[in-house]
């Protein structure tokens, strides 16, 4: 599977609150918080859920693998969403591992790994 993604009972806010809090935990800061919703409404089209693109990144781990393969810079920063879906607040997140699939290079899958199961410890640690 490409994505990782949970649910909580906690709100939007709730969850981008604690999300932001275990990220700086792991040196991670929100460069960018997207409002997609808002966005399209100020557009003039209608979006009926609360939808958010955070943008995350750790500045040594960007600059030490941007040093190996400038590739990488195509899937940087990291995502992770945040939106409303049947009533629950979902948070997920393209997996690293599947994204640095399409950079040939093994030693990086292991770098990708390591971010992801970073991010996913972050990812659970806000919602538990």
């Amino acid at each position: 599977m490409f994505h990782y993604t949970v649910e909580t009972d906690q709100s939007i806010e709730q969850t981008i609150k604690a999300l932001e809090a275990s990220l700086k935990e792991e040196k991670f800061g929100v460069l960018w918080e997207f409002d997609i919703r808002k966005t399209l409404e100020e557009k003039g089209f209608a979006f009926d859920k609360n939808f958010i693109v955070l943008e995350v990144c750790n500045p040594k781990e960007a600059q030490e693998v941007l040093t190996r393969n400038h590739m990488v810079g195509y899937f940087l920063p990291c995502k992770i969403v945040v939106y409303e879906d049947s009533g629950k607040t979902k948070i997920g997140m393209p997996k690293p591992s599947a994204l640095i699939q399409m950079v040939e290079d093994d030693e990086l899958k292991v770098f990708a790994k390591n971010i992801e199961d970073r991010l996913i410890a972050c990812i659970d640690k806000s919602v538990a």
